[in-house]
């Protein structure tokens, strides 16, 4: 994945974060718990993409 995209999902992915945060109104421990979960699924897909976590594909949910 080129570097350019990247950053580009990353901004997008923070940008809609930041959105949700500010214009739909929720309890702030839902927030929190949205942040976190957002947060470590771009740390896991981050990481995949630079192979330090291997392939996500064999992860599969039942």
């Amino acid at each position: 994945m080129p570097l350019i995209s990247l950053i580009i999902t990353l901004v997008i992915v923070g940008v809609g974060l930041w959105l949700i945060n500010n214009y739909i109104p929720m309890d702030g421990k839902i927030k929190t718990i949205l942040n976190v979960v957002v947060v470590i699924v771009v740390i896991m897909w981050l990481l995949s993409v630079f192979g330090l976590l291997g392939s996500l594909a064999p992860l599969r949910v039942r």
